[in-house]
């Protein structure tokens, strides 16, 4: 019997080629333009010329102005998609990936004034372009996706839906709330904000089972809406424990 071993082939490493160079600089620069200048003032000369190529490589590449747009926006997405992968990978207990989930969106990245007037310029495009919808549909329904299996593992199924819609309502409102305003944030205060209403959530959904019987539509005593953590209900939004 042969003692030798069988050495393994090396992995094929992907060769990066001027094309991908060029998407990814007019991407850049479409990023770079947008915040120095705003969604509809940004135009396919100025970004080609930011990016030091032709107007006409931006058809070649991405066909028309939407097209980059599009591209841009995804790439931003997936960029989210990375830091949210790496976040995942940190733990894989149910809380520690809800925890993975509000880490990545509400990441200091996102609250980088360039790259946050971006994705504000997208939002606003979203109800018009359904290119660009179809793209926040996925980032929505990814988030709903991750938050709901960390619930799952912590309250009842009925619940761990609601939770998830509410949770990822709070990410993005606070996000918002954040790049409108003024005052720099590196998102620390909005994570804390997020994660103390997870808990206080999973805490009264837990009490609701144990005093009304285990039944999975349970609602906290005397709720009639989500109690954040600081105590305050959010009332009116239809959404029961």
């Amino acid at each position: 019997m042969s003692t030798r071993a069988q050495s393994s082939p090396l992995p094929r490493l992907r060769r990066f080629e001027p094309g991908d160079v060029r998407r990814r600089q007019l991407i850049e620069a479409t990023v770079d333009t947008i915040a120095d200048v705003g969604f509809a003032a940004a135009t396919i000369t100025q970004i080609a010329g930011r990016a030091g190529v032709s107007v006409g490589l931006v058809a070649f590449y991405f066909g028309d102005k939407d097209g980059l747009l599009e591209a841009t926006l995804r790439h931003l997405a997936a960029q989210l998609r990375a830091a949210l992968v790496a976040a995942l990978a940190t733990g894989s207990a149910p809380r520690e990936r809800i925890a993975a989930v509000i880490d990545a969106n509400l990441g200091a990245s996102q609250f980088d004034r360039r790259i946050s007037t971006v994705w504000l310029a997208f939002w606003g495009q979203v109800p018009v372009v359904a290119r660009f919808a179809r793209v926040q549909r996925v980032y929505e329904r990814r988030m709903i996706s991750n938050l709901t299996a960390g619930f799952r593992g912590l309250v009842p199924g009925a619940a761990a839906g609601r939770l998830a819609e509410a949770t990822a309502a709070m990410i993005d409102g606070l996000w918002l709330r954040a790049t409108l305003s003024t005052a720099a944030s590196d998102g620390g205060q909005a994570r804390d904000m997020v994660n103390g209403f997870v808990d206080a959530q999973i805490a009264l959904v837990r009490l609701a089972l144990m005093t009304q019987g285990g039944r999975e539509d349970a609602q906290p005593p005397g709720s009639t809406g989500i109690t954040t953590a600081a105590g305050g209900a959010v009332g009116g939004c239809g959404i029961g424990l």
